[in-house]
């Protein structure tokens, strides 16, 4: 059997642990992997490398990034260049893609497999949003540097008295931000799930002040939002993806406590460095356990599925169970943490 895999969107720690799981698990059964360069753009472009068993994809595990580049590619050029996909795997012999790759990701290989190519999907994402497993690859590892972060913004807030704003990755889910903010100590968590009211984070703040805690931490995620009527904010555009650009909502929250108290507030935008570096434990050993699973599901010719992890177990899903919706924080997990706010 001769695999293609390819990793697609934000990159983030463990994809090469995954591309060296799929070929060491592949030379087992004698079988040859090669990897498209750049994610979709590399497979409809036919810029391929092929992939050894050696020494060099030993060393990956340790490193962050991806060894094959990655990329975003509109859906309407993606959906346009089928023919162009099909006939550059049918070319170089491919007998089964592994994508690997987040929601817009899966939903591309969903559509492949609904179109007749093979496909094995690996669920790739450090905000945990993918539907189906417990956890993706990447998420340990960005929760381990904002809660990091966390720690040490907590010293210099309390020397200087200050109320310290923290932004985390979160566009559409609030994860990170709900992790991160549990195992820091913060004292007000902001997350896309649960619209806030400024008065009450202002509230929170104030009342430590009084009570003697002259500072403070808030943890808020990008695509957090202010309910209706609460504050003025003009929500960012629209970019050529369709997703949502951000204005910087930890600045906003910043200024109107600044504003409303009088306090003096900083913020700290973690931004990208949540997705480098070198993986943590957890996220080699889970995706390591993905990439296996994968290359083992193709040779079972179990085709239309998604990796995903269910309590201790690595199972096979259906692609469309991945993708249907994302995986959001239920009300119960922040009302946990909610009890530890102020």
């Amino acid at each position: 059997m001769r695999i293609a895999t390819l990793t697609s969107g934000g990159d983030c720690p463990g994809l090469n642990a995954v591309i060296r799981g799929i070929v060491r698990t592949a030379t087992e059964y004698g079988s040859t992997v090669v990897g498209y360069e750049d994610g979709w753009v590399g497979l409809m472009e036919d810029r391929r490398i092929q992939l050894y068993d050696d020494e060099n994809i030993d060393r990956i595990l340790l490193r962050g990034g991806t060894i094959l580049g990655t990329g975003r590619l509109h859906p309407d050029k993606f959906k346009s260049g089928l023919d162009q996909i099909r006939e550059n795997l049918e070319e170089a012999g491919i007998d089964a893609l592994i994508p690997i790759g987040g929601e817009g990701t899966l939903k591309g290989a969903k559509w492949l497999s609904e179109n007749g190519i093979p496909v094995v999907g690996v669920p790739k994402t450090i905000d945990n949003d993918v539907n189906g497993t417990d956890y993706t690859f990447g998420f340990d590892t960005a929760v381990s540097v904002a809660t990091d972060a966390i720690d040490r913004l907590h010293t210099t807030a309390e020397s200087h008295n200050r109320v310290m704003i923290v932004e985390v990755m979160g566009r559409h889910v609030g994860w990170i931000a709900l992790h991160a903010g549990m195992a820091g100590g913060a004292h007000y968590i902001v997350i896309p799930e649960v619209p806030f009211d400024i008065a009450e984070i202002t509230k929170a703040m104030e009342r430590r002040f009084q009570l003697g805690e002259k500072y403070g931490i808030i943890v808020v995620a990008e695509g957090a939002l202010p309910k209706p009527g609460t504050m003025d904010f003009t929500e960012g555009a629209v970019d050529q993806f369709g997703h949502q650009m951000f204005n910087g909502i930890g600045q906003v929250i910043g200024d109107e406590i600044k504003k409303r108290l009088g306090h003096d507030v900083r913020t700290t935008t973690l931004g990208h460095i949540q997705r480098g570096g070198t993986p943590t434990a957890f996220d080699r050993v889970l995706a390591t356990r993905y990439g296996v699973h994968a290359a083992r599901a193709c040779h079972d010719k179990d085709f239309g599925k998604c990796v995903a992890l269910r309590g201790e177990h690595v199972e096979l899903i259906d692609l469309e169970e991945a993708v249907g919706k994302l995986k959001v924080v239920p009300d119960s997990r922040y009302r946990t943490a909610r009890a530890l706010f102020g």
